[in-house]
């Protein structure tokens, strides 16, 4: 039973030496310890400041980035818009000068054939004068073979010059 129940000499010393012990480290131990715990208090606080304000940061870069994102896409749908309507106006300009190149060929074709007509129909006139001459030159030699047709002819002038 010594055991349980402890004498008052080993209660006094171990009380003066827990007070001894309380004391000094409340003077030694306590100021250090507790200014290391709330300096690492205080660390932790502005850790999680950071951390919030990296968070939020953190969502303002990535709407800018959408933002950036958005941007780039409507200025690669008008450069593509852009783009389909320069296409669109060098085919259409392609067509009009393929028109316009077609018509002048027209018209040339068509003063071409007109010059060539006319003077095939003026080869023709001249043709059918020189064969209208041959025929009446063959006419009027046939006409005018004998002496008696040729004094007829010249009879027949006369009387047409009188009457004039």
């Amino acid at each position: 039973m010594d055991l349980v129940t402890p004498d008052m000499g080993l209660l006094f010393w171990t009380g003066l030496v827990f007070i001894i012990l309380m004391l000094l480290l409340t003077k030694f131990a306590w100021k250090p310890i507790l200014g290391a715990v709330n300096a690492r208090e205080q660390k932790i606080t502005e850790a999680l400041e950071l951390a919030e304000k990296t968070k939020e940061e953190m969502k303002v870069l990535q709407a800018q980035n959408e933002n950036l994102l958005k941007e780039a896409r409507a200025e690669r749908d008008s450069m593509i818009k852009d783009a389909k309507e320069t296409a669109s106006k060098m085919v259409n300009d392609a067509k009009d000068t393929a028109k316009e190149e077609g018509a002048k060929m027209i018209a040339s074709a068509k003063s071409v054939i007109n010059a060539e007509k006319s003077a095939a129909i003026s080869e023709l006139k001249n043709t059918v004068a020189a064969f209208s001459l041959e025929i009446a030159e063959k006419v009027v030699r046939e006409d005018l073979s004998s002496d008696a047709k040729q004094k007829a002819l010249a009879e027949k002038l006369v009387e047409d010059i009188n009457l004039n």
